[in-house]
């Protein structure tokens, strides 16, 4: 796939920052900043009722934080390193007649680099912010402004023009977002020193390079979907705002209602709170914040205009805070695992501030778009995100925000607010569990700790690689884990961590030793696994994870399984085989230990060498604990390797545009060694985050955890401390208590009399399974509509889990109303069809394969009809759902809904004889379901329509049609080979 918001990378810009800036750090720069909206008195004041003049005075507060009190000591880094780097541009500004370029080391043209047309735009916007802001170098300073507004016309003039290919040349990211951005923040910022004729210039450009701003793709193919729409319906808006045409601000604003809805396939959001960008990576902390950043400067730059963002459907952001970002953030860090090809970046060639990119600095960020976005949000959602922030600024105590020299002015301009703000008392880390089975990704957290899993599948990519990035994230989904302690670890991914670590053996992952080239499996993520099963169940508190790991360009195959209990994790492997010729390892952990590495390692009461070269095969350990950081036991002993080692390297390693300063660190490694070209491997440990030497050993001693199923159909275990006992199936079988009908997870809680069972369907295959439990006396149960009750004695449960998107179904049993059992009855359409109008409208076609459906304009309407015979049913419905297999199939759109209909009219209709002409007339909407253009279950709620036709006739119709004009919607017929539809009903 084309890369979609990829540029080519860029030296930082140390204009914004203390430190220059990643792309993408100046993505989430320079479209504006999340700051305080008051007027400057500097700036030239808005004429009277001109609303135009009035955001553009307003988005210039929000580029540069408003009116910050320079004498601050908290603004004092930002403001020195804003200067610096604005006297450096603006001393070095070519200003000669006759100049082919701005500055000497950005040559413009088709024979060079697109990212120099941006660079030089992001040069000249640095400048401008120096003179626009409160304390910087060139405030107020008239000749500056000038020199700057003709650097914009020579832009313009030169090279951003309808002279070029409308596709551009280079990176399509420099045309549409990076240059039209900087130039209209700059533009804004020394507004009073520019013509009307310079603005139309640069109108003339926008609508050239970006003709269509709601376009699914620009002119060049880029996509424009997520955050690449937030970015460019941004640049398209302050166009309008700077030539004071309504028409492009409404029609951007109009395109920005498509990043609203959650989405059930590529790029956007989706139900469990998962973000994906470029098709299948996980991207919420990278690009994911770059959208909530640039929507939250629209909502607030567009707030009591004309052109406020009133779509209701805008909820779905705010909800995004806690549904989507907040689980990602541990005591201000921004968990790597969702940042993609952002890990690599660190600190980038000729950065002389020492300051890198990392999950804090990215965490800091998004906590000032959250911020930002509260100040439009209603008072409850206000009050919880910024009691949310201030936990995470009071408790980064590895990187506190005032301290981050990296924040921009503008940002740090809403932290310190927060920060100052005595009247808020910070919320503590939530005790809860998330898996987000849509991106592959999970989070557990505790009062002490958290610890989250990187997974793959054929929905989501091995890794992202792309414009020299992220060059050895090969196996930074094979299961990679990551933890934190609320006092300790934080730095442990950012003290240099990817430069140094083996990128073979990654905390957690299983993987092949087969030596790979860097940028593995091609750009953009294009290469994925084929394996759907990954994800897992969880109760909201506890969980079990599960992944079957393959390998990138290698033979690996495994199960692996994360059982997630209240003070650890219990960590299964097993069927883990390879013919690659080469050895396969497991990672225990890959403790980063800093420069000098001296924490003390102990394995069965025995302290291990301190000293880098130790290694050693660890034969029948029963447990091990490194100092400060946390326990591991091994549950029955195991054969483990150990090493400690100093390991160097450099940015540029594994990103062509990083610095090459060499760095070491420490580690101490923990690994399973399965050999070469294992056929069996297995392994089993349990980590104990922030255990002491005393509890470890105890905990081996007396393991509350025992394992149930360590094999390629099932891993299980069952607790006593908690009272779970939870299995991953990978096949229909049994695991202690637990009997299942197919693939799927199962947690079972057992506490106070009630026994809570929580399943779903990782592989996202079947349309209900069966879940039994060797449990009994139960008369109670309370829990989700799509879980039946078929058993009492034992436990028997029908769990409706197609259409949930590996979604959880829970019911508790020992509480609630009194249950009885069920029983089901499957029934197949005894008649199917679908009509269409217009010149079709006597046209059949009840012989065909497949249904169609879809209200659109005369001539393309149509709908289905189907026939079920109740007479079999035993008794009347308790619940009755109509299953069908289908998917979007429109050129316009890929997310869909699909309704079901009652009918008006006798039964009488026939499969050979239906069409739109005396087709029976829809009655009562039963329920609506999603759907994409992947193929997928689809289940729709028809218990009314099948309880009236019980009492009835007999006979039940159900017609399926859309409420409004949608896309063109296909379901497999009874007469297709496979996945027909069929009627399931629960009677008593």
């Amino acid at each position: 796939m084309p890369p979609s918001h990829s540029p080519a990378p860029t030296p930082r810009d140390a204009s914004l920052t203390s430190s220059a800036l990643s792309r993408r750090r100046f993505l989430a720069v320079t479209g504006g900043s999340v700051a305080l909206a008051a007027v400057l008195p500097h700036l030239p004041a808005a004429a009277a009722g001109d609303a135009y003049d009035t955001l553009r005075t307003r988005w210039a507060d929000i580029v540069t934080g408003g009116d910050v009190d320079p004498a601050d000591p908290v603004f004092a880094p930002g403001l020195q390193a804003l200067n610096d780097s604005a006297a450096a541009h603006y001393n070095s500004l070519d200003r000669s007649t006759g100049r082919t370029a701005l500055w000497s080391d950005l040559p413009i043209g088709s024979s060079h680099p697109s990212a120099n047309i941006t660079s030089t735009a992001k040069r000249l916007k640095t400048i401008a912010v120096a003179y626009a802001t409160p304390g910087g170098v060139y405030i107020g300073n008239a000749g500056v402004a000038a020199d700057v507004a003709a650097g914009l016309q020579w832009l313009t003039d030169s090279i951003y023009n309808t002279g070029q290919s409308n596709k551009g040349f280079g990176n399509s990211y420099d045309w549409v977002i990076g240059a039209p951005q900087a130039w209209g923040d700059a533009a804004c910022l020394v507004h009073s020193s520019m013509t009307s004729a310079q603005f139309a210039a640069f109108g003339s450009a926008i609508d050239h390079f970006i003709p269509d701003v709601s376009a699914k793709n620009m002119p060049s193919g880029f996509g424009n979907i997520g955050a690449n729409r937030t970015d460019i319906c941004q640049a398209v808006i302050v166009c309008g705002i700077l030539n004071k045409t309504s028409a492009r601000i409404s029609t951007a604003v109009s395109a920005l209602s498509a990043v609203f809805p959650t989405v059930r396939s590529s790029d956007g959001f989706y139900a469990d709170g998962s973000y994906i960008q470029h098709g299948w990576v996980p991207y919420t902390g990278s690009y994911g914040a770059v959208l909530l950043g640039g929507l939250s400067r629209l909502f607030s730059l567009l707030a009591g205009s004309g052109w406020a963002v009133t779509d209701p459907a805008r909820q779905n952001i705010l909800d995004a805070v806690q549904r989507s970002y907040a689980p990602f953030v541990y005591n201000g860090l921004l968990m790597y695992g969702v940042c993609g090809r952002g890990n690599s970046r660190g600190l980038m060639a000729g950065d002389t501030s020492g300051v890198q990119y990392d999950e804090h600095t990215s965490g800091h960020v998004l906590t000032a778009h959250i911020l930002r976005l509260a100040e439009g949000a209603s008072a409850t959602e206000a009050t919880a995100w910024r009691r949310m922030a201030k936990g995470w600024t009071d408790r980064a105590y590895w990187s506190p925000y005032q301290q981050d020299k990296a924040l921009p002015l503008s940002y740090m301009a809403l932290v310190h607010k927060l920060l100052t703000d005595q009247t808020v008392t910070g919320t503590p880390e939530p005790v809860e569990h998330r898996v987000f089975g849509s991106m592959d990704r999970a989070v557990h957290r505790r009062p002490d700790w958290a610890f989250t899993v990187s997974m793959c599948s054929a929905r989501t990519t091995f890794y992202e690689s792309g414009n020299g990035e992220n060059l050895r994230g090969w196996h930074t989904s094979n299961g990679m884990t990551y933890w934190w302690r609320s006092t300790s670890g934080n730095g442990q991914y950012d003290d240099a961590f990817w430069p140094t670590v083996d990128p073979y053996r990654l905390p957690g992952a299983t993987n092949s030793r087969k030596a790979l080239a860097d940028a593995a499996g091609g750009p953009w993520g294009q290469t994925r696994p084929t394996a759907v099963w990954a994800g897992g169940v969880t109760d909201g508190t506890y969980a079990a994870l599960g992944q079957h790991v393959q390998g990138l360009e290698s033979t690996l195959q495994g199960r692996k399984s994360w059982f997630c209990l209240d003070d650890s994790v219990v960590c299964l492997g097993a069927d883990i085989r390879a013919s690659d010729g080469t050895g396969v390892d497991t990672t225990v952990d890959n403790r980063n230990l800093g420069a000098t590495g001296p924490h003390k390692f102990t394995v069965d009461g025995t302290v291990k060498p301190t000293t880098t070269g130790y290694e050693e095969t660890l034969t029948g350990i029963r447990w091990a604990h490194i100092d400060g950081m946390g326990g591991y036991v091994f549950p029955g002993g195991a054969t483990v390797r150990a090493k400690r080692e100093a390991r160097t390297g450099a940015w540029r390693d594994i990103h062509v545009g990083s610095s090459t300063t060499a760095l070491t660190r420490v580690y101490l490694t923990m690994w399973y060694d399965h050999g070469t070209d294992p056929t069996a491997g297995t392994y089993a440990y349990q980590l104990l985050p922030g255990a002491d030497t005393t509890t470890t050993a105890q905990r081996a001693q007396n393991p509350t955890f025992t394992v149930l199923a360590n094999t390629a159909n099932v891993q299980a275990i069952t607790d006593t401390a908690t009272g779970v006992t939870a299995a991953n199936f990978l096949a229909a079988g049994t695991a202690g208590p637990i009997t299942v009908s197919a693939p799927c997870s199962v947690l079972m809680r057992e506490s106070g009399g009630t026994l809570s069972v929580s399943v779903a369907d990782p592989t996202r295959a079947a349309t209900t399974i069966t879940v039994t439990l060797n449990r009994t006396g139960y008369t109670t149960a309370s829990g989700d509509e799509e879980v039946s009750i078929l058993g009492l004695s034992p436990v028997k449960l029908l769990v409706e889990t197609g259409g949930s998107e590996g979604g959880p179904r829970r019911i508790t049993l020992g509480t609630g109303p009194s249950v009885t059992a069920g029983q089901t009855v499957t029934l197949s359409p005894t008649s199917d069809a679908h009509t269409r109008d217009g010149s079709y409208a006597t046209t059949n076609y009840g012989a065909g394969t497949l249904l169609d459906i879809k209200t659109d304009a005369t001539g393309y309407n149509r709908r289905a009809y189907l026939k079920f015979d109740l007479a079999s049913l035993p008794a009347a419905p308790r619940r009755a759902v109509l299953w069908l297999h289908g998917e979007t199939a429109d050129s316009t759109g890929t997310q869909g809904t699909l309704g079901a209909y009652a009918t008006t009219g006798a039964d009488s209709w026939t499969e050979p004889g239906l069409t739109w002409n005396n087709q029976p007339a829809l009655g009562a909407l039963q329920s609506t379901a999603p759907l994409c253009e992947n193929k997928d279950w689809i289940p729709l709620d028809v218990t009314a329509l099948v309880t009236a036709a019980h009492h009835g006739d007999g006979i039940a119709t159900v017609a399926l049609a859309q409420a409004t004009k949608g896309l063109a919607v296909q379901v497999h017929s009874r007469q297709n080979a496979e996945h027909r539809p069929f009627l399931q009903v629960i009677t008593d």
